[in-house]
């Protein structure tokens, strides 16, 4: 098995409760990390699974289980230029470069705030990009698509766990079929 690392942010426990982290330690999130920052309560989890999915899956039923609501996953599809450099391990001036257009062919545009000084890429399209140009694997891919696809499910109005389970499976296989 193979350690993944990821946060999921929740909602509804009350950070002040005496048994807090307990209730998620019971749960089976005794391989996160607990905070509470910016009014969320934030689970940075390192969680041993077969796969990335099974992870995430996991995670999201044992956070339920601690009686909490999934708000979404992180790390973001939303990143900005730095986020990109330290996802791809590349220097930030490289990545700038490529933001700029002076360097490498066809890298993503911003998908979000365009004309400011500190636009957005979708993460998905830049590790594809990245990947289709050797400086990414292709489980960052994977990866990068299965956390935008558990955040659209999750994102859904009051979803159980069995169905979050199946709709994250069928958009995982999609994703999958789609990148082969």
């Amino acid at each position: 098995m193979k350690t993944y690392e990821f946060a999921i942010i929740a909602s509804g426990v009350d950070p002040e409760a005496d048994d807090f982290e307990d209730r998620f330690f019971e749960a089976g999130c005794d391989d996160a990390t607990i905070s509470f920052q910016k009014g969320v309560i934030v689970l940075e989890f390192a969680r041993e699974a077969k796969n990335f999915a099974h992870a995430l899956i996991s995670a999201f039923a044992d956070v339920l289980k601690a009686g909490a609501k999934v708000e979404r996953f992180e790390p973001d599809y939303l990143v900005s230029l730095s986020d990109i450099a330290a996802r791809s391990g590349l220097s930030r001036a490289a990545i700038s470069l490529y933001g700029k257009g002076e360097r490498g062919q066809g890298f993503p545009a911003p998908v979000a705030r365009v004309m400011s000084e500190s636009p957005l890429w979708d993460w998905v399209d830049v590790a594809r990009w990245m990947h289709a140009n050797g400086k990414l694997p292709h489980e960052a891919v994977l990866e990068a698509r299965m956390v935008r696809e558990a955040n659209t499910v999750a994102h859904m109005k009051s979803v159980p766990r069995d169905q979050f389970v199946r709709q994250f499976e069928e958009r995982v296989k999609l994703a999958e079929a789609e990148a082969a």
